[in-house]
């Protein structure tokens, strides 16, 4: 009658707590626990907690569950009584994994399992044993299967989770599939790199920074170019032009021939085995040549970059067919003196002035078709190049020995106007025919280099020679020592108008 009359209050009990009701696979004790249970937590919802913290309503969860959770019940309340038909501490055990469940003890009112995984000792609290007790069932099997996920809370579950469906959602927007372990090892390293700042930072500054590369093919590429580098040698006002017209024919020869080596290829898709091939294909020239060729690809790839036509980092400048050769130096070739004054003889009056002024005051050919007679009679005794005329760009004067003023001296009357107003292809034929027409065999260059090798002969003094010549002492010392004597030197400054000096 008795247990009749408890099983009674208990029903009641259950029905208005709102906990199941007998036969609904709850044991009589564990339908009393559950009771006591929403009994105190009704209480201390609504009446609140009386001792030394008398802080009315105060809400204490704990959550309930498999997941793990940190109970902050106050000391006051009581213990729930132990299930006295188990003996505690449970063990829980599947093949080698195994948990353990202990009882309500002293203050603390909650069922505690415990469990070993990845190296740590994991706790979880339940309010009543046969929670405890699924649970445990429940991590074992997992400890057992090789499963990790007993060790995350219920927190960190949800963040891995959401982090899945994240990666998925890459994977399935571009193509690349991350694991969540190289997804945080990547950023983690790079967020050590960034000294504080975010990654979206990082991100943004270089979206911001980084070109677009724009796809065009090589040939339209170098035509612009090239258009663009014909306005450089225009002048303006009277000053020089910034290239010569002579360099951006060479140019333009050079970068069209690279451009027909490779038709209908973009440039981005330019790799260092084509700048091998076109290099090779220059084998017939020599290797000077060749390295006129390097230096005007590399001025080319590097304009390409400045359009956004290559990437900054496309590293064609490593290619081996882009290394410069060592050309051996060339010899040294001038005339002699009766060479010139036979060259001399046989010009008119339009080519006489420029082999007097080339031959005996030593200009750059550039620096001879440029020149104009103010320049001859400016300074006395001195022939003047502007740096706008000089190659480089420095101003200079050059002496004029008194055999180059008897040449030059017919020409008095002509105070303006520049000494070659034709094209330079122009004087270079006009040459070929002088020497033929003087039976002088031509060389490359041979007015200049008998200037310096004779001046350099004569004063054996290399930093008046290069003053005179525009280079450096350095140049005049490689290339013009030792080539002619004192007195070949004398008789090349004595050819005059009216004596002619034998060899």
């Amino acid at each position: 009658m008795r247990n009749l009359r408890d099983g009674l209050k208990l029903e009641a009990i259950a029905e208005n707590s709102g906990l199941p009701k007998r036969g609904e696979n709850l044991t009589l004790t564990t339908r009393f626990e559950c009771a006591v249970s929403s009994v105190v937590e009704h209480y201390l919802d609504t009446v609140g907690v009386t001792g030394s913290n008398p802080v009315s309503r105060t809400i204490f969860p704990c959550e309930i569950g498999h997941h793990q959770i940190i109970c902050t019940e106050f000391a006051q309340i009581n213990a729930r009584t132990p299930d006295r038909r188990v003996r505690f501490p449970v063990t829980i055990r599947h093949r080698t994994s195994k948990a353990k469940i202990y009882a309500p003890r002293g203050k603390f009112a909650y069922y505690r399992l415990a469990y070993m995984t990845a190296g740590k000792r994991r706790m979880q609290t339940f309010a009543n044993y046969s929670d405890a007790k699924t649970a445990a069932e429940r991590i074992v099997r997992e400890l057992s299967d090789g499963s990790q996920a007993a060790a995350l809370n219920a927190t960190q579950s949800r963040d891995a989770l959401a982090a899945f469906e994240r990666l998925q959602g890459f994977y399935q927007a571009s193509g690349r599939r991350i694991s969540l372990l190289a997804a945080v090892s990547e950023f983690v390293e790079a967020s050590g790199k960034l000294g504080g700042r975010t990654m979206s930072e990082a991100v943004e500054g270089y979206v911001r920074t980084i070109a677009t590369v724009k796809r065009k093919d090589i040939s339209a590429a170098v035509e612009e170019f090239i258009q663009l580098n014909e306005l450089r040698t225009r002048t303006a006002g009277g000053q020089r032009a910034q290239l010569s017209s002579e360099y951006f024919y060479n140019l333009s020869i050079q970068l069209r021939r690279f451009a027909a080596t490779f038709p209908s290829t973009s440039l981005c898709d330019l790799t260092k085995q084509h700048l091998d091939t076109f290099v090779n294909s220059l084998n017939d020239f020599s290797a000077k040549t060749r390295n006129h060729y390097r230096t005007a690809v590399r001025q080319f790839l590097q304009w390409s970059v400045r359009k956004d036509y290559l990437p900054m980092t496309h590293r064609l400048g490593e290619a081996d067919g882009l290394r410069p050769e060592h050309a051996n130096t060339a010899e040294v070739k001038f005339y002699t003196p009766r060479e010139l004054a036979a060259l001399l003889a046989s010009a008119d009056d339009t080519l006489r002035p420029l082999i007097a002024i080339g031959g005996l005051a030593g200009l750059r050919r550039s620096e001879l078709l440029h020149l104009d007679w103010a320049d001859v009679w400016r300074v006395p005794k001195h022939i003047e190049i502007t740096a706008g005329k000089s190659k480089t760009r420095q101003r200079r004067l050059v002496e004029i020995c008194p055999a180059l003023a008897a040449w030059l001296e017919p020409f008095r009357t002509l105070t303006t106007g520049k000494l070659w107003n034709l094209h330079q292809t122009k004087f270079q034929r006009d040459s070929i025919e002088l020497c033929k027409e003087a039976a002088v065999t031509r060389k490359a260059n041979g007015l200049r280099h008998s200037f310096c090798s004779y001046h350099f002969a004569l004063h054996a003094n290399e930093n008046l020679t290069a003053q005179q010549a525009g280079n450096s002492p350095v140049m005049i010392h490689a290339h013009y020592k030792g080539l002619a004597t004192k007195a070949e030197a004398e008789k090349w400054f004595q050819v005059a108008p009216n004596k002619i000096t034998s060899a």
